[in-house]
Formats: C-alpha cells, structure tokens, sequence
C-alpha cells in the first residue's frame, strides 16, 4: 500500500503535511516562543513582526533581528505602530521562557516577535495557533477512533446477527442520521452547563462528535458483514464452536479495515470542523485556552478583519489540514479500489 501511495502525488503531499501538523502540535510549547496567555495590552492586534538582516545604516548582520516597538493613536483611536531603529534585538535560538521552558526561538525583553501578529489582548497569535492545534487535531483523531469503534461494534453485530437485532439496531441508525448534524451538535452542546472548565467542554466535544458520527459507518459495516458472514472460515469458525462476538471481533470486522481506514481519514476534517464551528459560536474551548475555532471568534467583526487581517490566520490553518485530509483519504481510496490505476501498480 505504501509503494501504490508514492504514486499519488497529492496524497503522499498531505500525509507529510499532516506528520508536519501534528509533530509541531505535540511539541507546541517549544516551537511557540511565548505561552499560551503571555499577554501585552499595550500591544493589541500588533502586527506582524518584519525580521531584519540590514540595519538603519546598512550594515549587514548573519542573524536576524527585529526593533521594539511604540505606538501613536491615530484620529480613529486605533494604534499605529512604528519601530524604534536605535536598539536592535537578535533573535536568539534554544532560549528558556518566562516560565523556564526551552523555547525554538525569541528575543530579549522589551522587544517582542510576533511572526502572525498579536490578537486584541496583546498574545502572539503564533503561540496561540500552536497551542490551538493541540485541541483541534486531537479531537478529530479522538471523536473518530471512538465513533468508529462503536460503529463497526454495532454494524459488525446487527449484519451478523441480523433478525430483530438488525431491525432495532438500524432503526436507531437512522433516527440518528435523519436529524442534521450540525444543529444535534447545538443541541447537545446546549443541554448542558455553560460554566464547564476548558477539560470538560475538551471531553464534551468528544463525547457530542463521537455521538453523531457513529450512525452511518454502522449501515455501511452491516451491509459489508452481510455478506461477510456466508464466507467459508466464517462457517468453520462457528463450527468449532467459536463463540460469535471471537468470531466479529476476530474473524468479520477485520475484513472491514480497507475500507473503515479510507473511512476515517475522511471523516476526521469533519470533526475538526466541528469542534471549530462550536468553538467560534462560543459553544466549545473557551478563552484564554486556544482553539483553532475559538481563534477565529475575533473575525467575526468585519471591521477588525478590514484592518487586522492576520486573525484569519487560523481558519487558513483549518482550511490546509481539511484539505491534507482529503488528498490523503482520496489517495487511499485510489489504493484500495481494485478498479482504480493506482492499485495495480507495483
């Protein structure tokens, strides 16, 4: 599968971008070069940092630096910010931080580096993009794990089983699926307290996405073990007396992998989604913990975005990892289908 994959450009792309994604997410706190809430209210929606090599009288320097920073109100009381090319700041590597954490890069203090520029409370969005992607990449491989292990449970035993088990276990398939995801989502949300901490909003939103998207894999599952079930080692299983949840678990369900592994990498942006359409409501991870959904709450005033428009930063982030997703879950596809070119490469 690996060697038909290096056939698909776009695929094999967004699997590297993901590995990319996710490695940077796990080690956020050494890639950011401040903290999570590491706020300058004098320097709201500060904009992004020019790095410089040449200076004010031309020399040139091998490491970049940038200048601080002051700001004036202009007659519509909004900061206008300006360097100070008297003193210049190098950007150190391998520094500690405010809180003794080995940070990848920063300068020394009153200087600030803001590479994505700074939100309305003065916090490198940066950082915060960094920190963000914890949450939102997690919750879609989380919420899918879980969703799809229900789904094959149940589709594995109502295809196998069939009869009542079938009738009753579909049916409640289907009152899942015939309500629209998006507003079961609110709906769940909602019934529940708004005081919750930013842990338990993190597990809730595991809980209300697994909930809705376990449903339609389970159709298709039991419409795959259907025929699964009349296969010959299936029937010598039963006859040696194997007892039938061995026999789904061990012998039906894994048969299912091919097409449950496509599945999953196609649902996951789903789920990223999600979590950032709550999160943007204010439904989901709240302020000063960072999402890459409740990063993008400051856009929703159209003026702040007319001039700061550095906060949409995060939704181009989500747009990359959906896409990455798809190309991926598409690549996949390609592989397993015996029809497809890529599949009868070797």
């Amino acid at each position: 599968m690996i060697k038909q994959l290096k056939h698909h450009t776009f695929a094999l792309a967004g699997f590297w971008i993901l590995v990319a994604f996710y490695f940077v997410a796990i080690f956020a706190s050494f890639f950011a070069p401040y903290s999570l809430d590491d706020e300058r209210r004098d320097h709201s929606y500060h904009p992004l940092t020019k790095l410089h090599f040449i200076d004010s009288e031309g020399q040139f320097s091998l490491r970049p630096f940038v200048y601080e920073t002051s700001y004036e109100f202009d007659e519509f009381y909004r900061r206008e910010f300006a360097e100070n090319k008297k003193v210049k700041y190098p950007v150190h590597f391998f520094v500690k931080g405010d809180q003794g954490k080995l940070h990848l890069f920063g300068v020394d203090a009153p200087a600030r580096i803001y590479l994505f520029g700074a939100d309305s409370r003065g916090r490198d969005l940066f950082s915060r993009i960094l920190f963000g992607s914890r949450i939102s990449l997690s919750i879609g491989l989380i919420g899918t794990f879980i969703s799809f292990v229900i789904g094959m449970i149940v589709g594995g035993i109502s295809g196998y089983f069939g009869g009542k088990v079938d009738t009753i276990l579909m049916r409640l398939c289907e009152m899942i699926m015939m309500l629209p995801g998006f507003y079961l989502m609110l709906v769940l949300r909602a019934a529940f307290p708004s005081n919750l901490s930013s842990k338990q909003i993190y597990i809730l939103l595991i809980v209300i996405l697994s909930f809705i998207g376990w449903a339609g894999l389970s159709r298709v599952i039991r419409g795959m073990v259907l025929s699964i079930r009349e296969k010959d080692f299936v029937v010598a299983a039963k006859a040696s007396g194997t007892k039938h949840l061995a026999i789904i678990i061990k012998h039906v369900l894994p048969q299912t992998l091919s097409y449950c592994l496509v599945a999953v990498t196609l649902s996951i942006p789903g789920y990223i989604l999600g979590e950032s359409a709550l999160s943007f409501l204010g439904l989901g991870i709240q302020d000063p913990d960072a999402s890459w959904g409740n990063l993008l709450t400051e856009a929703m005033n159209l003026g702040e975005v007319k001039f700061h428009p550095w906060i949409l930063l995060p939704g181009f982030f989500i747009f990359i990892v959906v896409m990455a997703f798809n190309f991926l879950g598409d690549g996949l596809r390609d592989v397993f289908d015996p029809q497809s070119k890529f599949s009868k490469r070797t």
